[in-house]
């Protein structure tokens, strides 16, 4: 079967690299499933998970990334991600308590500025959770 190499970076580090034989992701205008000999593209990409359907043992892993741009190549994917963290490393309860002081911040924001942060801050949460969960569930299986 044919694969494709898959590599997640951060600015910190590198977060996953490996063969996959499906990649899926959030793109800015929507889903985005990549398997091998995909069309080139370059493109952004919002907060939300990096699904990877590994090559080498059929299952998924998981990163959360904050947003950053990917490009494909027919036969590799790379992530730049502003921030990527790994589904297992993924604290449920921290995102909980920042979601919550987001949605504080969010009802007492004075200003246009203020409000976009607040707002941008929920949706960043928003995808973690979602991240989290999904991680939470397919961990289970």
């Amino acid at each position: 079967m044919a694969t494709l190499h898959v590599d997640v970076v951060s600015a910190e580090e590198l977060i996953f690299s490996g063969e996959a034989k499906f990649v899926a992701l959030p793109g800015e205008s929507g889903e985005l499933g990549i398997l091998p000999h995909h069309i080139p593209l370059i493109t952004r990409i919002k907060p939300g998970a990096v699904r990877i359907r590994r090559a080498d043992n059929d299952k998924e892993e998981l990163v959360f990334v904050a947003g950053g741009v990917l490009e494909v190549q027919p036969n590799m994917v790379t992530v730049l991600a502003d921030t990527a963290i790994r589904g297992a490393d993924l604290d449920e309860a921290k995102a909980l308590e920042a979601q919550k002081a987001a949605e504080e911040v969010l009802k007492n924001a004075q200003g246009g500025m203020e409000l976009a942060k607040a707002q941008s801050e929920l949706a960043f949460m928003a995808a973690q959770l979602s991240t989290i969960r999904r991680f939470n569930n397919s961990s289970r299986k």
